[in-house]
């Protein structure tokens, strides 16, 4: 991948580090997600480099104040209420390997429910249903 400059993104160790980060949390690497899309203008990199160091390389590591679990349950609910529903299965994933349980996200969806709107919950607890259905029954 290259930025619209022509230099390569992939070089710049934060961006290898933020990389790393996203690979940890959702247990893949991202880069399948990365690459140029069909009729994608050249900058598009840029905005995907940009996106994934400010999520991976700011946010995630930010662990002083808020820690890691924390962070995941806060973005499954931001996800599940704005409706974006295939970010929601990222944020899923990374709860789980964060170490929330399946009963605890199940309770950010009645929360969801009580103040977003049960609709609006109902189809994201589908996602979340999905990505549970990958994991083994925890103990």
């Amino acid at each position: 991948m290259t930025r619209s400059d022509g230099t390569p993104a992939t070089s710049d160790a934060g961006y290898a580090a933020a990389l790393d980060t996203a690979e940890t949390l959702l247990g893949f690497r991202l880069e399948r997600f990365l690459g140029p899309a069909p009729g994608e203008p050249v900058n598009g990199d840029d905005f995907k480099r940009i996106a994934t160091m400010h999520a991976f390389g700011d946010a995630w590591p930010r662990t002083e104040h808020l820690d890691t679990r924390t962070r995941a349950l806060v973005s499954v609910t931001i996800a599940a209420t704005l409706g974006v529903l295939e970010p929601l299965r990222g944020q899923v994933r990374i709860a789980l390997n964060s170490g929330a349980r399946k009963e605890e996200i199940v309770e950010v969806f009645i929360q969801i429910a009580a103040y977003a709107g049960v609709a609006r919950a109902f189809d994201g607890y589908q996602v979340a249903t999905e990505v549970f259905a990958e994991r083994p029954a925890q103990d």
